[in-house]
This record gives C-alpha cells, structure tokens and sequence, in this order.
C-alpha cells in the first residue's frame, strides 16, 4: 500500500505542482489523474470529451482540494495536438501521464483505413509530439516526469489486433530508449505495460474481455514505479500473462496471442451459413 503523504512529498519535489494527464475521462488515465490529485498535485486533465472533462475536473477539486483545469481536444489533428502544448505554457507542469489512446480489432485487410490512421496519430504521433515537447521543456527545469502508456500486447506481433500492438511496441520501444537519455537531465521516464483492463477501451476496440483488470488495481502500482523503474507491468493478472510467456519464443508468442485475440473478437465473424 502506498501512503499519501509518500507520494505527496516524492512527487511535489521531483516535479513541481501541476501534472498534465491526457486521455483523462475514462480509464486509467481518470485513474492516475485521481490518483495524483489525491497525492496533492494540481491537475490538467486532457480529452475529447468536455462536458464529461468539466464535471471531472470540478469533482477532483472537490474531493482532493486541489486546482484542476481542463483541454479538451482531438488528438488525431495537429490542431488539437498544438491545443495541448499551447494552452498552459505558463503553468509550472513537471508531470506528463500520456495515457490517450485507443485500440481496433479484427482483421487488418478489413479494417477502415481512417480509424487506422487515426489511432496511429492518437497512440504514436501525437504521444511523440507531448513526449518530444516536454522532453525539452523539462530538460530546462532540470526536473520532470514522463509516463507513456503502453501494453502487454507491445512483446510481440498481436494476429487480430495486428495494428493495435504495433502502435504499442512503438511507445514501447521510446519509452525504454528515452528513460535512459533523459535521465542524466533529472527527467524520469516510466512506460507502464498493462494487461487487458475494464475500461471503455474493450467497447471501443470491439473487443469482449472476459477477464481484465480494473483500474485501481493498476494505478497506484504505476505511480509507484515512477523514479524507480524504467517498465511497470501494473497488476497481478498483468504479471501472470507475461510471466506465462516469458519462456516461449517470439513466434510461439504470436501464435498463442493469436488464439486469445481470437476469443476476444470472435463475435465479429458471422457463423457459416449451413449448405
């Protein structure tokens, strides 16, 4: 169990009083948002949705006692990426939790192109905009904190949710990389790979978990990590998926990931017509 007053002290130190978290009105980037809010941090809290992002806001600052502000924006444009970055410059952010994001599924060949495209901008350039912007903002503070939400399905290729995975294996293989270039400059960078968690992403990415995590049991366990690790696999459901792997060879990986995913979308394929 993680104390408040740990988190408090570690957190207000290291990174200053504002945390920006996008992907924040559902999830576990609500999750982490409370979370932080509750250790005292004041929150930007980022998505589409700004009706639902108001009433958030004005109930973690309700219930938590501290400041929260609210940009709503679309993350597959560069306008609403640019919203991002530009709406609090002024604010003494030391914390960025990327968590926006979304998944599809099913076959590839039959998938629609633009919400391909549109998850590639959501999961991998526009997390690489923030990432690449405040990189450099924090490297002249001398103090930051990066967290990048990435998956269990980012170890290897993922039949059924092909694109999905790879936009994870993407945050992935940054995230490790840039946890050890920004750390000579103060900057701490946590990529946090879950399992399979009950949140709308299942509904949105068509997919039926039979199984998942909920997102308390990830949360505190990621924002533990932070500072001290490089990788999180938040969850004890997380632990045992990996671990179960962790003996069989790459392709043998991809060939059990292909039978799980197919149990996840099996619902999608239309039962053969009888003769």
């Amino acid at each position: 169990m993680i104390h408040r007053k740990e988190i408090n002290l570690k957190f207000r130190n290291q990174y200053g009083p504002w945390a920006l978290v996008t992907g924040a009105s559902s999830g576990i980037g609500l999750e982490l948002a409370e979370r932080l809010a509750e250790s005292g941090l004041n929150i930007i809290l980022h998505g589409r949705r700004s009706l639902e992002l108001q009433k958030i806001s004005t109930r973690i600052a309700h219930q938590y006692s501290v400041q929260t502000k609210v940009i709503s924006s679309d993350l597959t444009s560069d306008e609403g990426v640019q919203a991002v970055i530009s709406a609090y410059e002024n604010i003494d952010i030391g914390l960025l939790v990327a968590s926006a994001g979304f998944g599809t599924s099913g076959y590839f060949h039959e998938s629609n192109i633009n919400n391909e495209i549109g998850m590639l901008r959501v999961n991998c350039e526009a997390l690489l905009r923030l990432t690449h912007y405040f990189s450099q903002r924090f490297i002249k503070q001398q103090r930051g904190g990066i967290v990048l939400l990435s998956s269990i399905v980012a170890f290897q290729g993922v039949p059924l949710a092909a694109h999905y995975a790879a936009t994870k294996a993407y945050v992935q293989s940054l995230g490790e990389a840039l946890s050890r270039e920004l750390k000579p400059f103060g900057i701490n960078v946590l990529t946090a790979a879950p399992g399979p968690v009950a949140s709308g992403f299942g509904e949105r990415a068509n997919m039926k978990m039979d199984i998942s995590l909920k997102t308390h049991q990830v949360g505190n366990q990621i924002l533990h990590a932070l500072g001290k690790k490089s990788i999180v696999l938040p969850g004890m459901l997380t632990k045992i998926l990996v671990g179960s792997l962790s003996l069989v060879p790459r392709w043998g990986k991809v060939l059990i990931m292909e039978k799980v995913m197919g149990g996840m979308t099996a619902h999608q394929r239309k039962p053969a017509l009888a003769s």
